[in-house]
């Protein structure tokens, strides 16, 4: 069985998860932003312009919320990302 995962294999995931969203603020503003181009490029190929537009300025939105987020996650933990990457 492939796919039988323990509790503690899920509490780890959990964690390690936890601390990538802490670190990188603004990983999940980016990865909605690529959620919604992907849907407004299928609605644009769908002839619903009305909502490609729409979900296109929300994704920019998302795209500017992201980069803040991170840049002040950057400027938080610019010490432990230096002593991490070394």
């Amino acid at each position: 069985m492939c796919c039988n995962m323990t509790k503690d294999g899920f509490d780890k995931i959990t964690i390690r998860v936890k601390g990538y969203v802490c670190t990188d603020c603004g990983a999940l503003f980016v990865m909605g932003l690529m959620l919604l181009f992907i849907v407004a490029a299928v609605s644009l190929a769908a002839d619903w312009s009305f909502l490609s537009g729409n979900l296109v300025a929300y994704a920019y939105f998302a795209l500017f919320a992201g980069v803040f987020l991170q840049f002040l996650c950057v400027l938080k933990y610019h010490e432990k990302i230096g002593e991490m990457r070394r």
